[in-house]
């Protein structure tokens, strides 16, 4: 191929590939002269150039806002896209008139200098055409991915309130057509390939095709979100000769539940992951809505995360401590290794040339099982962990004092790669849950860990809150704790 074609306001546009690698934000504002989308951080962190997309999936429209400076282009394959010039009335009585998403800002007062305002309206419009009746949560998250300088959050959250207050637009948005379009804009053949300059771009239609584009360049990029390539390209202005894109092979974006197992396939996002996931483990709630901002799980994947192997990945102590495991494929060659086993240095894994992760399988959850995941970060939302714990623990007779029967400790941030406490967690097997034990096992942290100090932690701050953090967990599950909430239900069942 070599035009991209996707629908943008109801009309089928077909982009030239020059570069693989070139950016939505700058075929925006370069070829078509949209020039609402800013570019404030090129790094998906500021949401100045929030887009919507829109992908038809099983006969439904999902609307998902993303970063468009880090999306690139023949991702936008088959997809329709808005933008917030999309927004303007199109109905001959009222040009002017402003969509509701638009109007509530006004008059509510949500926008100062301006620069990050229609990022937050496409936020906005996203949350606007997905719920009816947002939750103050629902609308904390969906701005999360937005950074304003000016007015503080509070007169954008109560535009975000008072949105559905306004009559909706005149022209409308006629989801019935908009699927037709979208089935009409289907490629019929199977994977797409786009050459420009002597770099290509695959587009892979299932993993068999996936395996074999692999096998033929093994050296190629794979893509996913892009929410960590983007990067390489916009800020650290890196070639990438050929890559490979996960999003349009359908076997890869799919989630696998049986009796013992959670497989995550390599394309889900990690907005779409996480529901299976805190239905088995809500313990984990807190670190998935400070994992990343909406717009970077609406493009990033779970297997994305995995595969990047950074230290600092919030996903891999939580899966570290649940016993995850990476299914590898090559070819037609299948292989399963234990995550703590994937990983071999900086940045460095197990996975040999040609090779892709096809799943992260997640064991279901056992009896017994107390579970704990905290991200220490010099910003609550959309901060890179300085530390991250997981903690998974099974007692014996806990209500009497309780030993230790099954423990597994994780970290991200306290050696090069995300790692367990192994010899802590060996220490602590059979011991009884104590305050006397906790103590000696925190000490023991340094015979598994070394940490370095950067700019986000010093090597002793780390050293000291990895301590303080296992002296939490035990807190929150030693045998006082569990008798006191015995002793709660039992009362909320009396009463």
């Amino acid at each position: 191929m070599d035009a991209v074609r996707f629908l943008l306001d109801g009309e089928v546009v077909e982009a030239a590939v020059t570069d693989p690698t070139r950016t939505v934000l700058q075929f925006l504002r370069e070829d078509l002269r949209r020039v609402g989308s800013k570019e404030g951080c090129a790094e998906g962190d500021c949401g100045a150039c929030a887009v919507v997309v829109v992908e038809l999936e099983q006969d439904a429209l999902r609307y998902r806002a993303v970063n468009a400076c880090i999306r690139f282009l023949p991702t936008l394959d088959g997809k329709a896209l808005f933008t917030v010039e999309s927004l303007k009335s199109r109905h001959h009585e009222s040009p002017a008139r402003l969509h509701p998403a638009q109007q509530s800002m006004v008059d509510w007062h949500g926008s100062q200098c301006g620069f990050c305002t229609p990022g937050f309206v496409m936020s906005m419009f996203a949350l606007y055409l997905a719920q009816k009746a947002p939750t103050r949560a629902q609308i904390n998250d969906a701005l999360s991915g937005n950074l304003c300088r000016c007015t503080g959050y509070r007169p954008i959250i109560d535009a975000c309130i008072h949105m559905r207050d306004y009559p909706a637009p005149r022209h409308g948005h006629n989801e019935t057509a908009l699927k037709k379009q979208l089935r009409g804009l289907a490629r019929d053949q199977r994977g797409l390939e786009y050459s420009a300059n002597g770099r290509r771009f695959f587009a892979p239609r299932d993993a068999d095709e996936l395996a074999a584009v692999l096998q033929d360049n093994p050296d190629a990029q794979i893509l996913a979100g892009g929410t960590d390539v983007g990067l390489w390209v916009t800020k650290q202005l890196r070639e990438l000769p050929h890559v490979v894109y996960l999003g349009e092979a359908a076997d890869l974006n799919r989630i696998d539940i049986d009796d013992k197992t959670i497989r995550i396939a390599a394309a889900v996002t990690l907005e779409d992951a996480l529901a299976p996931i805190l239905a088995e483990y809500p313990e984990l709630g807190e670190l998935f809505r400070r994992f990343a901002s909406l717009p970077v799980r609406n493009a990033g994947t779970l297997v994305g995360n995995v595969a990047n192997g950074s230290p600092i990945g919030d996903s891999m102590p939580a899966l570290l401590a649940l016993g995850a495991a990476v299914n590898l494929r090559r070819g037609k060659r299948r292989r399963r290794l234990a995550l703590e086993e994937f990983y071999h240095g900086y940045m460095q894994n197990a996975l040999q040339a040609g090779e892709f992760i096809e799943s992260v399988a997640i064991p279901r959850r056992v009896e017994g099982l107390r579970l704990a995941c905290y991200k220490l970060s010099k910003r609550y939302d959309q901060d890179i962990s300085a530390l991250c714990a997981a903690f998974a623990l099974r007692l014996d007779n806990e209500l009497e004092g309780g030993r230790v029967r099954h423990i597994r400790i994780a970290f991200g941030g306290m050696a090069a790669i995300p790692k367990r406490a192994l010899a802590t967690e060996i220490w602590l097997g059979g011991k009884a849950w104590g305050e006397a034990t906790i103590e000696q096992a925190a000490r023991r942290l340094d015979e598994d860990f070394t940490p370095l100090g950067d700019m986000r932690a010093s090597a002793a701050y780390r050293a000291r809150a990895a301590a303080n953090m296992l002296r939490r967990f035990f807190l929150q599950t030693r045998p006082e704790a569990a008798l006191a909430d015995a002793e709660v239900n039992v009362f909320q069942m009396a009463s």
